[in-house]
């Protein structure tokens, strides 16, 4: 009904239109229940098809214009957190010098929602931070930064004169750490090296809880260090950790399987030129 709604047809000419499909095929390509649908495994194969032909059908139609217009096209872009948004900003200013006829599209989240998006084609180049499920995706380097500890200014840790704190100093207090499972395997790698386990009281999926919970006195927020440059630095500490002194990476992602529009393959190379 849905579909339908959004082809701005009727329910049961569409419905029609799928049992004739498959009976063409000669195969089910949805499992249908009262109230749900799903692709079978052949209709996700039809999918991916259909996909490809719509998108060479798209890049057919740029090509053609940019024959008299220069390249043209959207990009669509995911990224998480931390320095990748300035990092996007930066390179996107410097590609429309040349290309000022691309338009752009941006989408935020996490690391594992992002390889999601990659992997079903729902955006073209990721700014994307490791650790990551790297079946099928391509990516190269292009950032590092240290992970920070945030906490109130009268934290006893706070007090100390040092601008960096051990990993091991760290582990007594409730804890605040991105909610990416991955992520909570990684610190407490961190904090084995010690022989510590962390205490984490939160997890949490932007800068902005991380400012509000910490500020509110419910943990020390750990994040990259880039979250310094929109935390207001007279509300609360930020010092680096050492002992083991931990990098957060960053890489830009793309699907290896999945073609990618003219305007994509130019910012691509355009970043790697960069680098």
């Amino acid at each position: 009904t849905r579909a339908a709604e959004q082809l701005a047809i009727a329910q049961p000419p569409l419905s029609r239109q799928i049992q004739d499909l498959e009976r063409e095929l000669g195969t089910r390509l949805f499992t249908r229940s009262p109230h749900h649908m799903e692709l079978t495994e052949a209709g996700e194969i039809f999918r991916q098809y259909g996909t490809r032909i719509l998108e060479l059908s798209e890049r057919s139609v740029e090509d053609i214009k940019e024959m008299d217009n220069g390249l043209q096209g959207t990009i669509y872009f995911s990224n998480v957190e931390g320095h990748a948004p300035a990092l996007l900003a930066k390179w996107i200013a410097e590609f429309q010098k040349e290309y000022p006829n691309v338009k752009y599209n941006l989408w935020n989240g996490n690391t594992d929602d992002i390889i999601t998006r990659i992997k079903k084609g729902l955006c073209d180049l990721a700014i994307i931070m490791t650790p990551f499920d790297s079946e099928g995706i391509d990516t190269c380097f292009v950032y590092e930064e240290p992970w920070v500890a945030i906490m109130p200014l009268d934290h006893p840790l706070a007090a100390e004169e040092c601008e960096c704190v051990d990993l091991e100093k760290l582990a007594p207090y409730d804890l605040l750490i991105p909610s990416r499972h991955s992520r909570l395997h990684e610190i407490e790698e961190w904090f084995a090296v010690s022989g510590t386990k962390p205490k984490v009281r939160c997890y949490i999926a932007n800068t902005l809880s991380a400012y509000e919970l910490t500020r509110q006195k419910i943990g020390i927020a750990i994040y990259p260090a880039s979250a310094s440059d929109i935390i207001a630095k007279d509300s609360l500490c930020i010092k680096a950790i050492r002992n083991p002194q931990v990098m957060a990476k960053y890489v830009l992602a793309w699907n290896q399987e999945r073609p990618m529009s003219k305007a994509a393959e130019k910012f691509l190379t355009f970043v790697k030129e960069s680098r």
